[in-house]
């Protein structure tokens, strides 16, 4: 079997359909590819929609678990794949028609342990033509790197859902997913990174990312909003290990440290942006910071640069590195941010 693609579900019934449809609307035949669905727990009727479509397509398979979250839904899926490659979908996103044999017969050609490919950020439902039509890709140019020098040379993508993965190469590196906190993939990537010996990156318009409403990550839900600059800062804490392991033996070593650098500090600017938006006591902010400080996290000055460099990232970093302005801008943000949402709310 060639390809095991895993949808780690929760009451998606909104847009399973969509997803599936997707993936069944490919260049490749049934036997030669499964689509894992991993139900965790869904409270709506994502479970019963999985099934409609299993008793229509043989390769579909349901993995029906308690409720872990992404992380332990992918790693169970991980468990089942019998695919070559792998190749992670969130299930409210979509791929474009017709991708995955080019990029299945790239990956081979190429013996490469990941592929990246582009994706596009849309809110468009019905965005199934590719816009890089395989036949008019002259791929015998794209460059083959080791992840570290991937990482050097590109501004790269947390986001798991963004590479083809070999599988093997996958078991090899004794790595999995974090689970029970977000963050998993971010924490993930680029530790497979540094362990992929060829990597590329293929000019193939593949995956659709959907702005939806409410998702994990932008839901401003206390519980959960509080739950997830937890796992933000407990990931900062991991990219410090991740750091250590790196030698400076030579350029691109060291370049792909400070960009890793680079990425561990944004991870505490968008912390400090979602504090600022949260109702946690800015008292609770000193204790962060002192910690951040030990692993050299903070103050932010690894931050702006190539991958970071707009004029709000310049002028938020400005404020952040100064405590003493911080706290009063902090205050101020928020007798005039959160009366404004619960307007618009």
């Amino acid at each position: 079997m060639r390809l095991s693609i895993i949808l780690p579900t929760y009451n998606m019934e909104k847009y399973l359909s969509r997803c599936l449809d997707s993936l069944l609307a490919q260049d490749i035949p049934e036997e030669e590819y499964e689509i894992i669905i991993v139900n965790d727990e869904s409270k709506d009727q994502t479970l019963a929609i999985a099934k409609e479509y299993q008793n229509k397509h043989s390769n579909i398979v349901i993995c029906d678990k308690k409720n872990g979250g992404a992380g332990a839904a992918r790693n169970s899926g991980l468990k089942l794949a019998k695919g070559k490659y792998i190749h992670f979908v969130d299930p409210d996103d979509y791929i474009a028609k017709n991708v995955y044999g080019t990029l299945l017969d790239f990956a081979d050609k190429n013996e490469l342990d990941i592929t990246a490919f582009i994706f596009n950020k849309t809110k468009r439902t019905d965005w199934y033509e590719t816009d890089t039509p395989p036949e008019k890709l002259n791929l015998e140019k794209v460059p083959i790197m080791t992840g570290t020098n991937y990482i050097a040379n590109n501004n790269y993508r947390n986001t798991v859902w963004w590479y083809l993965i070999n599988r093997n190469f996958f078991d090899s590196t004794g790595l999995a997913f974090i689970e029970g906190r977000w963050m998993e993939d971010s924490i993930l990537t680029p530790q497979l990174f540094m362990k992929a010996k060829r990597m590329a990156r293929l000019p193939l318009d593949v995956y659709r990312y959907m702005i939806v409403p409410n998702s994990a990550m932008t839901s401003k839900e206390p519980e959960h909003y509080h739950k997830l600059i937890s796992d933000i800062e407990n990931a900062t804490f991991v990219f410090d290990g991740i750091l250590k392991k790196i030698p400076e033996n030579d350029a691109v070593s060291k370049k792909c440290k400070d960009r890793l650098h680079t990425r561990q500090q944004s991870f505490v600017f968008f912390l400090l942006v979602r504090l600022m938006k949260s109702g946690l006591p800015i008292q609770y902010i000193p204790e962060k910071l002192e910690g951040f400080k030990k692993i050299n996290a903070y103050p932010l000055n690894n931050f702006i640069g190539e991958d970071f460099n707009g004029l709000s990232y310049r002028i938020l970093t400005a404020l952040f590195n100064q405590e003493k302005l911080m706290y009063p801008f902090m205050r101020f943000f928020r007798g005039v941010y959160r009366p404004a949402m619960k307007v618009i709310g």
